[in-house]
C-alpha cells in the first residue's frame, strides 16, 4: 500500500525490473482509484513502455452514465496512456448478465498475455479501466468467484535465444538485406575491426559474443555484460583516438545504448557498419538511423568465432591495454590530494562512484540513478565478473527512482541492494520513503551524491563561461534542502559523509532497514575535474599505443 500513486507505479516498476533481472518475467499489478490517481501513473507507464516491463494497471472509474456529466473525480481515463500500453480496455460496470464473469476472466487472460509479451514478444504495460457503481464495497462473497471458466492459457512465444542462429540469415530476407546495404558495408574477405556495444539490458549474450569472436566490449553499467576480460573500462575516452575508435568499421549492438555521445557518434558514422541484435520488442535500437542489419538473434557468421572479420590479432589487445592505462590515469587523478572546494567538500562524483563500485560484490544489486551517477559509474567501474546493475534507462528520467529502488529491494530480499543517485533525483521522489506501519520492511541503502543541484549541466554546453549569468538558477537549480531533517521526518536513518576517508566505512555496514548515506559532492569544480580526467586518460592512452 502506498499513499502516492506515482510512487506506487515506480514501486511496481522496481518489482518488475528485479523479477526480469533474475529471469522471472511476471506482471506486477497496480490498483488505483479514479481521477488524478490514474494520471499519476503515467511516468511509470512511460518508463515501463520503453523498458519493456510488464505492468497491469487496474484503475477504478465512474460508470459510463456519469462520464461527461461533471460528476466528482470523473475524467476521461480510457486510453489516457495513449500508445504506451500493449493493451487498453474500457471495462463497463458489471450488470449481472449471463457469462459476464467468464468474459472478465477471458479479458484477464488477454491482459496477462499482452503484458508479458507471450504472443508478441513485446512485453509492456496493460491498462484495464474498470467502471464501478455504488455501493463501492464488496457485498457478500468475492465476485467473480474463482473459476477456470473463461480463462485461456497462453504459452509464451518461443523467441530465438539471442545467442542462437537468426533464421533470417538464410533465404530471401537475407538477400534483400544484403542488397540494401550501403556501398562499403558489404561483408569483405579482409579484416573488419569490430566492437560490441552493450547498452542497457543487453544481458550476458553481449559478453559471450565479444568473447567468442575476440572483440572489444563497450558495455554500459546496466547492460548486464560489464565484467569480462573483453570489457574495456572508460571506453568512451578511447573512442576519440584514431587508432581505436577511429579504426572501428563495424559495431554490433545489443541492448539500448543511451549514455554517451562518443558511442552515439560511433554508431552514426558512415564508415561503420552497424548490426543490431534485438530479440524482442516491436522496434530495434538505432537512434542514429544507420543500422545496416537488425536481427532477432546473433547471425550464424558471428557465432562461436565463426566470423572471419574479427579484426587483426592485436585489435583486442590494443583496446585492453588502452582501457587499463586510462583507468590507471583516472585513479591517479582521483587519488591526488585536493584542497576542499568552496562548498567545503573533498569528495567528487567519480570518486564516489568508484567507491560504490568497489563496494558492490558479486551477489549485490546496484540500482543506479540517471544523470551523473550512471555516467560516473560508466567511467570508473571495472569488475572481474558481471554485477547486477539496474537503472531506469527506458526514458532515463529521475522520476520515481527511490520507489524503483525500494521495489527492487522488496523483490530481492536475500540480496544486499544499494542505490546511488543524485540529490535532485532523491528529492524528486522523497515521498517514496513513506511506508505505512502495516507494510513489509525492506533493506536498502540509498547513497545520495549531494552537490546541491544538477552538476551534469556544468560538463555540457550549458556550463560554458559565457552562460555563467543564468547557469546557477536555470541549470544548476540549487535547493539548499536539509536531507537529514527530511530523513528524520520519514523515520529513515541518515549518515553524512564529507570526505573520501569516510566513504568506505559508511558503505561497508548498511545495516537493516532503509538508510540514507548523504555524500557531500563538489559541484563547482566538476567541469575542471572532468577536463583533468580526460587529459590524463588521453595521455595514458596515447602512450599505450606507442
Amino acid at each position: 500500500m502506498r499513499t502516492d500513486e506515482r510512487a506506487a507505479g515506480f514501486l511496481a516498476l522496481g518489482l518488475a525490473k528485479a523479477h526480469d533481472a533474475i529471469g522471472d518475467r511476471r506482471p506486477v499489478v497496480v490498483v488505483t482509484t479514479s481521477g488524478t490517481a490514474v494520471a499519476n501513473l503515467h511516468p511509470a507507464v512511460l518508463e515501463a513502455h520503453h523498458a519493456g516491463l510488464p505492468l497491469i494497471l487496474l484503475t477504478a472509474d465512474r460508470p459510463h452514465e456519469l462520464r461527461g456529466t461533471g460528476a466528482n473525480q470523473t475524467t476521461t481515463q480510457a486510453g489516457i496512456f495513449g500508445t504506451s500500453t500493449r493493451l487498453a480496455a474500457d471495462v463497463p460496470a458489471p450488470t449481472g448478465r449471463p457469462g459476464e464473469a467468464a468474459d472478465l476472466r477471458n479479458l484477464l487472460s488477454r491482459a496477462v498475455a499482452a503484458a508479458t509479451g507471450a504472443r508478441s514478444a513485446d512485453p509492456g504495460p496493460v491498462h484495464l479501466d474498470l467502471a464501478f457503481r455504488e455501493p463501492l464495497v464488496p457485498l457478500g462473497s468475492a465476485w467473480p468467484e474463482p473459476s477456470a471458466d473463461g480463462l485461456t492459457w497462453v504459452p509464451p512465444r518461443v523467441v530465438g535465444d539471442v545467442a542462437a542462429v537468426d533464421v533470417a540469415e538464410a533465404g530471401a530476407v537475407a538477400d534483400v538485406a544484403a542488397a540494401a546495404r550501403p556501398a562499403g558495408t558489404a561483408r569483405r574477405a579482409t579484416d573488419l575491426p569490430t566492437v560490441v556495444v552493450a547498452g542497457d539490458g543487453a544481458g550476458p549474450a553481449a559478453r559471450e559474443l565479444a568473447e567468442a569472436n575476440g572483440w572489444p566490449l563497450l558495455a554500459e553499467p546496466s547492460s548486464g555484460a560489464l565484467g569480462s576480460p573483453h570489457a574495456v573500462p572508460a571506453h568512451r575516452l578511447l573512442l576519440t583516438h584514431a587508432e581505436l575508435g577511429g579504426a572501428v568499421r563495424r559495431a554490433v549492438v545489443l541492448g539500448r545504448p543511451t549514455l554517451t555521445r562518443p558511442v552515439q557518434h560511433l554508431l552514426g558514422r558512415a564508415d561503420v557498419e552497424v548490426v543490431v541484435i534485438a530479440p524482442s520488442g516491436r522496434d530495434w535500437p538505432d537512434a542514429m538511423r544507420r543500422a545496416a542489419e537488425a536481427h532477432t538473434a546473433v547471425p550464424a557468421r558471428m557465432r562461436a568465432g565463426a566470423d572471419p572479420h574479427a579484426g587483426p590479432p592485436s585489435w583486442l589487445a590494443a583496446w585492453q591495454a588502452a582501457g587499463k592505462a586510462a583507468l590507471t590515469a583516472i585513479d591517479e587523478v582521483l587519488d591526488a590530494p585536493t584542497p576542499p572546494s568552496r562548498s567545503g567538500t573533498r569528495v567528487s562524483g567519480p570518486a564516489l562512484a568508484r567507491d560504490v563500485a568497489r563496494a558492490t560484490h558479486a551477489d549485490d544489486v546496484l540500482v543506479i540513478g540517471s544523470s551523473n551517477p550512471v555516467r560516473d559509474l560508466d567511467l570508473v567501474a571495472a569488475w572481474d565478473e558481471p554485477r547486477t546493475v539496474l537503472a531506469n534507462r527506458g526514458l532515463a528520467g529521475i522520476d520515481g527512482f527511490v520507489s524503483t529502488a525500494l521495489g527492487v529491494a522488496l523483490a530481492l530480499p536475500r540480496r544486499r541492494v544499494r542505490a546511488l543517485l543524485g540529490d535532485l533525483t532523491f528529492l524528486h521522489d522523497a515521498g517514496g520513503l513513506l511506508r505505512g506501519p502495516f507494510e513489509p520492511a525492506v533493506d536498502l541503502q540509498i547513497v545520495v551524491a549531494n552537490d546541491d543541484g544538477g552538476s551534469i549541466f556544468s560538463t555540457l554546453e550549458h556550463g560554458a563561461p559565457e552562460h555563467a549569468d543564468v547557469f546557477e538558477r536555470v541549470f544548476a537549480t540549487p535547493h539548499g534542502a536539509d536531507l537529514s531533517a527530511l530523513c528524520a521526518a520519514y523515520g529513515v536513518r541518515h549518515t553524512r559523509v564529507t570526505d573520501v576517508e569516510g566513504l568506505a566505512p559508511a558503505l561497508a555496514a548498511p545495516g537493516t532497514g532503509v538508510s540514507v548515506v548523504e555524500v557531500r559532492v563538489d559541484r563547482v569544480g566538476r567541469r575542471a575535474l572532468m577536463a583533468r580526467l580526460g587529459a590524463a586518460a588521453d595521455d595514458a592512452i596515447r602512450r599505450s599505443l606507442t
